[in-house]
């Protein structure tokens, strides 16, 4: 089948390098991916990404899948091969009552936020709003409210889901329990998600926000006193500790614009009174350089981190689990931190516990045991190539030194910018790897969908 003859039996747009807008179609956020594929096939429908699917697999391309386009590793990007790009998919659906929403394979989470917040309700979901639904839900969902509701797979209560060979199944504890298992941590292996449905949680409109910086010589000080605070909160509060550069915001006293440093940020989801009571301890325990209290709407969260992160930024991360931010670790943290070139670069790091910890291991197929404490990420952020190169030597000396504090070579799957299948199997380890690898055998035996963290399909089908 030719080019001209799918695109005139598709009823969704079809580009080309020749075409207009192909290049804007095939930009991803992070503007160090530069592939150039044969063929981008822009999506409005299910049956349009079976069409789709149906005529990368006669052609023979390799197929890579858009989502919201936020992924390090530009996976919905493909060399010479065939883009489904879902990003038309964007529209979402309350139901207030039931506490459920449903949304397109291609929304943003600033769309689904905008549209569950008009009812006071949420799902978790991560901490940059222009970041897709589906590639973090897929792949775990880490965010301000993973301590109080869990991940984002956590609350994927169905999905739309259409196979490499073309079926348009439903997964769901009810219908293919085991895809709606493996879509749940498992990655973009199993299909091409269309629809999302979530289960949702009271929350805001209105939270209130703490952040406490602390100037790059406190360092030791301020890891350690993060470490003990953040043990001591009620297991539902949302935190996050950041390495960064204060940015010139004007909550930020002009001394400290663009001072390396750490922050401390703390949500809590109850009244100003109990926020008050929540943060006091910070002040009186180690008092920072500068703080920034206040209430503000839930959807101004999602969004507070969105500038550290812009649109076709240059970016390199990778990330380690750690069950403790021991004094080793500590000393190996504010060694190298300081080292950075590129004041963009960012060290978020995620204190885990409340309703994450509360979930099974086994009870989804999220690459990560659910007693591990920290998901420690070193994100390489830059606006030139040069900052880029020298903060990806960065990103990698900071990790091979925080190594030996971490648990095994296994990593937060959304946060692996390198294809790495030793890491991917230490992740999910064996018994779920294996479990992923017999479903993948089910629903992908050719590993049609491989630009991901893959899991190559086992000889012996699921059932």
């Amino acid at each position: 089948m030719t080019v001209d003859t799918f695109r005139t039996g598709f009823t969704g747009n079809v580009l080309v390098p020749t075409s207009e807008g192909y290049d804007d179609a095939r930009a991803l956020w992070n503007g160090d991916i530069n592939r150039r594929p044969q063929v981008i096939a822009q999506c409005r429908t299910t049956d349009e990404v079976v069409s789709a699917i149906g005529f990368g697999r006669e052609e023979g391309l390799e197929v890579a899948v858009r989502g919201g386009g936020h992924n390090f590793a530009g996976h919905g990007l493909c060399e010479g091969g065939l883009m489904i790009d879902l990003s038309p998919m964007r529209d979402v659906k309350v139901d207030p009552g039931a506490r459920r929403a449903r949304c397109g394979g291609g929304t943003t989470w600033a769309e689904l936020d905008a549209a569950t917040q008009a009812h006071g309700l949420a799902t978790p979901g991560g901490v940059i709003s222009h970041t897709g639904v589906g590639g973090l839900t897929l792949g775990g969902g880490i965010g301000w409210l993973t301590r109080r509701a869990g991940l984002s797979c956590d609350n994927l209560v169905s999905a739309r889901v259409v196979t490499a060979d073309g079926r348009v199944l439903t997964a769901s504890e009810a219908e293919n329990p085991d895809l709606h298992w493996a879509l749940r941590g498992g990655g973009g292996n199993f299909g091409v998600v269309t629809e999302f449905e979530f289960a949702l949680h009271e929350v805001g409109p209105m939270v209130n926000l703490g952040l406490f910086f602390w100037g790059i010589e406190q360092g030791v000080e301020a890891l350690r006193f993060v470490r003990e605070y953040t043990a001591s909160v009620p297991p539902g509060t949302g935190v996050q500790l950041i390495g960064l550069n204060a940015p010139p915001a004007p909550f930020v006293p002009e001394a400290f614009h663009l001072a390396p440093g750490y922050g401390l940020a703390v949500v809590g989801w109850g009244s100003p009174e109990e926020h008050a009571g929540l943060v006091q301890p910070i002040r009186d325990t180690l008092p920072p350089s500068f703080e920034f209290v206040t209430p503000l709407p839930y959807a101004a969260l999602q969004q507070m981190l969105d500038e550290s992160a812009p649109w076709g930024i240059l970016g390199y991360e990778k990330a380690l689990y750690l069950d403790e931010l021991s004094d080793g670790a500590i000393d190996v943290v504010t060694d190298h931190f300081p080292a950075k070139s590129s004041p963009m670069s960012i060290m978020p790091v995620f204190p885990l516990g409340g309703t994450y910890h509360d979930v099974a291991d086994d009870a989804t197929a999220f690459g990560g045991s659910r007693a591990t404490k920290w998901v420690f990420n070193i994100a390489a952020i830059a606006p030139t190539q040069d900052l880029l190169d020298a903060d990806r030597a960065w990103v990698r000396s900071m990790y091979d030194a925080l190594q030996p504090f971490a648990v095994g070579i296994g990593t937060y799957v959304n946060f692996l910018s390198d294809a790495d299948e030793d890491r991917i199997r230490a992740s999910y380890g064996p018994a779920k790897y294996e479990r992923l690898a017999r479903i993948k055998a089910e629903y992908d035996p050719e590993n049609l969908f491989h630009l991901n963290a893959n899991i190559k399909p086992s000889k012996a089908a699921a059932r």
